[in-house]
């Protein structure tokens, strides 16, 4: 029991993934302070941009990456979103 509970204790973390999650994290934080653009507005944004696309796409939540990367003369928002089914509109019927 206790053997178990260190060892979670020390591979708690060491997932690709959970790496991968941090260190975009970690970019985010950093091309924000680049950009100007407050840790608040950015969660904004984010939901109102997942708001308009899940009217018309199922998205795959835990794949979805969203990232600012900042130059010396341009600031990009990137969305990667994985679609799992597009929704299809009862108008178009």
């Amino acid at each position: 029991m206790i053997q178990d509970f260190f060892s979670n204790l020390t591979s708690w973390g060491n997932t690709k993934k959970s790496r991968r999650n941090a260190k975009n994290r970690l970019q985010l934080v950093l091309a924000h302070d680049r950009a100007g653009v407050n840790p608040e507005l950015m969660t904004k944004m984010k939901q109102e941009i997942l708001e308009v696309v899940n009217r018309y796409l199922d998205i795959d939540m835990e794949e979805m990456e969203f990232s600012v990367q900042s130059s010396e003369r341009t600031t990009s928002l990137t969305a990667n979103l994985p679609i799992k089914k597009i929704k299809r509109s009862r108008d178009n019927s």
